[in-house]
């Protein structure tokens, strides 16, 4: 019988006031890739933070092998052949490609001078294996949050690695990227490594895993072979119920029309693009990479300037420039980069959700604290935000819980047009569901909203419309009747046409 690559036996960590982890138990084949799964706040990252030594456990025990190991930091952890790729990205920007690669092991010369020579040659081997499109030399400042990411991966092929953790490591990737990483998954695989995988995209799992293990609040429930198991399966053993899985099926009444987009172009990013948004209604906008999708949202937010067309609300043409000028005229964005561009990580929730309003708060020259923890406490029963109280760090909430906040900060504003851009992006089954119920409601209530998404069953089943982009151009805009898998990614595919567009 082949043993494991490594082994975590009843694990068990406790922080004041939470029992993060109880009892675990985890192993790894080499040779296999064996996901990790569970709802945010399962245990998934504190059982990996264990692995890599930044906690230690209270109980259990580490075995590489057949022998025990005790990780006394990460790069004791890596010493022993483990290996992370984060999903936050651990980059310096000022270094090279080469720097980050080899940071803290850079090849030396004499006198301890690095060997530049060297540093390049063994770096540009290990990217001409990604098949990416720079070199050693290039500042990682200047990469793609994509290319940033290959980066982090290259550093996994630089050691003679055991087992390497993949943390979400397709969030930020193309289609293109997300063809080679696989490939390299799968050269590991085959050199005997085993991959510990974590990911909340149940078509990843099934597409290249050989088993699960699921958490569940911190604990074992179980772990399945991925060809003898299905997603519904999957999902019941994560978060202990069934998912609503259908499309969209509402009809209620649409109200008058919000937001009015008329020839709308942006330079090369996206030309002629026109459509209608009512109140009450949820309009998906769905495409590849590069299709012009978010670069619209930018554009009506006003983080971008258009070069043509024009943008009513109400009827009446309106001129953005700024997001002040957008959140004035009552036009609010989530971002898809929720934790860097939607919310101030170290700042407390009740702060994170008024924030765009601190003006309209001020009893003389100070901000009324009564006022702001009324908004919080009303948005926070709203949307179901769970956390202990508003002065809880934004960045200590589960992916679903931040991703709410923003969702609050923009609905205490009362806004005309609610736009919301990968919503559920790096949330876990249950969370996403939250967020889709979340979605519907909102229209039910009047609001308008614009879902941008790159993932089918969740624009499928949020929208009463969806538009179909290729290439910055609208190709079709399909009723959520007429709509279905084959056609819509026909229509993203450049194959299809939209004659009123």
């Amino acid at each position: 019988m082949t043993h494991p690559v490594l082994r975590l036996e009843n694990i068990v960590k406790t922080f004041p006031g939470v029992r993060a982890l109880d009892g675990v138990s985890f192993s790894v084949l080499p040779g296999e890739v064996h996901a990790l799964m569970g709802e945010n706040g399962a245990g998934k990252s504190t059982l990996m933070k264990v692995l890599g030594g930044i906690y230690q456990p209270d109980s259990g025990n580490i075995l590489m092998g057949e022998d025990k190991a005790v990780m006394s930091g990460p790069l004791d952890a890596k010493s022993k052949g483990i290996v992370f790729i984060h999903q936050e990205l651990s980059l310096a920007e000022e270094l090279s490609v080469a720097e980050n690669i080899y940071l803290g092991e850079l090849p030396r010369k004499s006198l301890g001078r690095v060997d530049w020579a060297k540093l390049s040659e063994q770096t540009n081997a290990i990217l001409e294996k990604l098949n990416v499109g720079f070199d050693a030399k290039t500042r990682v400042g200047d990469l793609s949050i994509a290319n940033q990411q290959m980066v982090e991966i290259a550093r996994a092929l630089t050691v003679n690695a055991k087992a390497v953790i993949f943390d979400e490591p397709t969030a930020s990737l193309t289609d293109a990227e997300k063809v080679v990483l696989f490939d390299v998954i799968s050269d590991l695989k085959n050199e005997g490594v085993g991959i510990i995988y974590i990911s909340h995209r149940m078509e990843e799992i099934f597409k290249i895993t050989d088993r699960i293990t699921v958490l569940r609040d911190g604990q074992y429930q179980g772990t399945v072979n991925t060809a003898e198991t299905d997603e519904e399966a999957v999902t019941q053993l994560m978060i202990g119920r069934k998912l609503d899985l259908t499309r969209n099926a509402s009809h209620h009444e649409l109200g008058d029309v919000a937001l009015e987009v008329r020839g709308l172009s942006c330079g090369k990013l996206y030309q002629d693009v026109s459509f209608e948004l009512r109140r009450g209604e949820v309009l998906g906008f769905y495409g590849l990479v590069g299709a012009g999708r978010t670069e619209i949202a930018e554009t009506l937010f006003g983080l971008r300037d258009p070069s043509a067309g024009q943008i009513l609300l109400d009827g009446e043409e309106v001129r953005i420039h700024s997001p002040a000028d957008a959140i004035a005229k009552g036009i609010s964005l989530v971002p898809e980069d929720r934790k860097g561009q939607g919310l101030v990580l170290e700042m407390n929730c009740r702060d994170n959700m008024t924030l765009p309003q601190v003006d309209d708060l001020k009893a003389g020259p100070f901000v009324a604290e009564g006022a702001e923890v009324a908004i919080f406490d009303q948005y926070r029963d709203q949307l179901d935000i769970r956390t202990p109280g508003w002065k809880q760090k934004a960045g200590n909430l589960s992916g679903g819980n931040q991703q709410k906040i923003v969702i609050g900060k923009w609905l205490s504003m009362h806004p005309n047009v609610l736009i919301v851009d990968e919503p559920t992006r790096g949330i876990d089954v249950g969370s996403k569901s939250e967020i889709h119920k979340l979605l519907r409601k909102l229209a039910a209530q009047g609001y308008a909203v614009i879902v941008i998404s790159s993932e089918m069953p969740e624009v499928l089943h949020v929208s009463d419309r969806i538009i179909a982009m290729y290439s910055g151009r609208i190709m079709r805009t399909f009723t959520s009747d007429e709509v279905n898998e084959d056609n819509l990614i026909q229509a993203i595919s450049g194959l299809g046409s939209n004659e009123a567009a």
